[in-house]
């Protein structure tokens, strides 16, 4: 027995020199998923967003695919910008002048049970159009790693000075070096997409029809605005709420992730 402490102690010791981060072994989002009978399977990215930004919804669904599990292709919208209500079945994306609300990027799952079942991600043109965001840098990583959370991935790291990991599922302050995904992020997903499930919540033509059946639980409440996001349930390393949680009865809730202005 006390042999055993020793070798946990040992190990824990190496495991803090070598600066490892516990919380970046494992970024899943909560183990929250689509389901899906096949892999690799295809989630639609509805393009709301402005000719400004396609260039970088094109290049965030073409790093995502590199993964073995998921391609992300961008398909026509099906939503207004401003609102950006959510599709069952794929990831609303979309950008608007949402105003000063302290926030660049917004992501959200609707999820029942452990199942995601649709997405949104709003990009805030009210920093964007800014000279601090308007970057391909800030761009790319905002856009990156608001589809990450859809997939069902979590940070890898959210403190602000630390040294940039490579990816855009890592907080920054300075995002040159964080503006796609990286090989850990394949590997995660890869971990989350690793077993099969009986139904699909993710509606495409390459699955078959036997699909979840579609809600609309909650459809009608206006997400755009952060007093509808629920209970916040996480802050970052500057102490603001970055993740929320608001239960919208029947077994389904849904997330918000935020990232905000520095």
């Amino acid at each position: 027995m006390l042999s055993k402490k020793i070798l946990m102690l040992a190990t824990m010791l190496v495991i803090v020199g070598l600066g490892v981060s516990v919380a970046n072994a494992d970024h899943s989002w909560g183990g929250y998923h689509w389901a899906r009978t096949a892999n690799p399977f295809t989630l639609e990215l509805g393009d709301n967003v402005s000719s400004s930004w396609d260039g970088y919804l094109s290049t965030t669904a073409s790093d995502w695919s590199t993964s073995s599990v998921v391609d992300t292709t961008v398909k026509t919208g099906k939503t207004k910008a401003r609102l950006c209500k959510a599709t069952n079945g794929r990831v609303e994306v979309c950008s608007e002048r949402y105003g000063s609300t302290g926030w660049l990027g917004v992501a959200q799952i609707w999820v029942s049970g452990s199942h995601i079942t649709k997405g949104a991600v709003k990009m805030n043109d009210t920093y964007f159009n800014t000279a601090t965001y308007n970057t391909p840098a800030w761009r790319n990583m905002v856009m990156c790693q608001e589809v990450g959370h859809t997939l069902g991935l979590d940070h890898q790291d959210e403190n602000f000075s630390n040294a940039n990991l490579g990816t855009c599922m890592d907080y920054t302050s300075n995002p040159e070096s964080n503006q796609h995904p990286n090989q850990h992020d394949y590997d995660m997903l890869e971990t989350i997409y690793a077993h099969l499930d009986s139904i699909n919540t993710v509606f495409s033509s390459t699955l078959s029809p036997r699909s979840a059946k579609p809600s609309n639980v909650g459809q009608e409440i206006d997400l755009t605005d952060p007093s509808a996001w629920g209970q916040a349930i996480r802050k970052d390393a500057q102490g603001k709420n970055s993740l929320y949680v608001r239960d919208l009865g029947k077994g389904e809730k849904v997330f918000t992730f935020v990232i905000w202005t520095q």
